[in-house]
């Protein structure tokens, strides 16, 4: 996890997953010769799209690669990149900070190395959206991927300040103890994946999703104050009677309902 600058407009000194929006530049029109294991087809009908779902991906792996240093790739012999050697490791430092600064796009790295992303071990596992009414609201995907072994995150000293391996159950903890800042879907994004006791049954029971519905949380008001409800939350479907929307299929089921394993 990252923790977002003091100085950042949205969520500032958060802790948050490396992430952020899809450039131009992931929309390459060639994107599938350097992407292995996973078309354009794929991608977007699991992000019931029409197309340009493997741009998702793509951004995906320049946003952990930018602001963690981490790229998920294969080398010409189809392994997972290795950067333990530390003239390549230097090589890509320099890398980064160009695709970071927008000097060069990350398909142009990818034809210089001779490498293809690999977005076959990166799964998609959750989609929110920000509650009507927030002053700033983000439409996001959240995906899944095994860290390179070979590769040591850090990271950017720009946008993030800091950087931290940690368990999502101690996170949590950590949270409701008070000294993590952690925002609404990051809380339940780790209380989904702390239910999996290796990293390989999150990603696997996160390759066999079919169909990852959004959430839309709402904000509500009453007596008790202001909280927040999930779809198939009781007060949720209520709003939604009132207000004349759809109710669980508008924002699909709550966290509770995603897959445990």
């Amino acid at each position: 996890m990252l923790r977002r600058n003091l100085s950042s407009v949205f969520v500032a000194g958060a802790y948050v997953f490396p992430g952020g929006a899809v450039d131009e530049a992931d929309k390459h029109t060639d994107l599938g010769r350097y992407c292995a294991g996973r078309t354009d087809a794929d991608a977007s009908a699991l992000l019931d799209i029409e197309r340009g779902g493997l741009a998702y991906w793509v951004a995906a792996i320049r946003e952990c690669f930018e602001e963690a240093g981490v790229l998920l790739a294969y080398d010409a012999g189809g392994r997972v990149l290795s950067l333990a050697d530390g003239e390549t490791a230097a090589r890509f430092v320099e890398h980064r900070l160009a695709v970071d600064d927008g000097e060069r796009s990350l398909v142009e790295i990818c034809a210089e190395e001779n490498l293809s992303l690999a977005v076959d071990r990166m799964h998609y596992f959750s989609h929110w959206i920000t509650p009507v009414g927030a002053p700033r609201r983000y439409d996001t995907r959240f995906f899944v991927t095994a860290a390179p072994p070979e590769q040591v995150p850090l990271h950017d000293n720009r946008e993030t300040i800091a950087g931290i391996w940690i368990r999502p159950q101690d996170a949590l903890a950590r949270y409701e103890a008070g000294e993590l800042e952690l925002i609404f879907p990051t809380v339940r994004n780790l209380d989904a994946i702390s239910r999996f006791e290796r990293t390989e049954d999150l990603l696997d029971a996160a390759a066999r999703i079919e169909s990852v519905p959004a959430i839309l949380p709402r904000i509500v008001a009453d007596d008790h104050g202001t909280r927040i409800v999930l779809p198939g939350d009781p007060a949720y479907e209520e709003l939604a009677a009132a207000e004349g929307w759809a109710g669980g299929g508008a924002g699909g089921p709550s966290a509770a309902d995603w897959p445990r394993g």
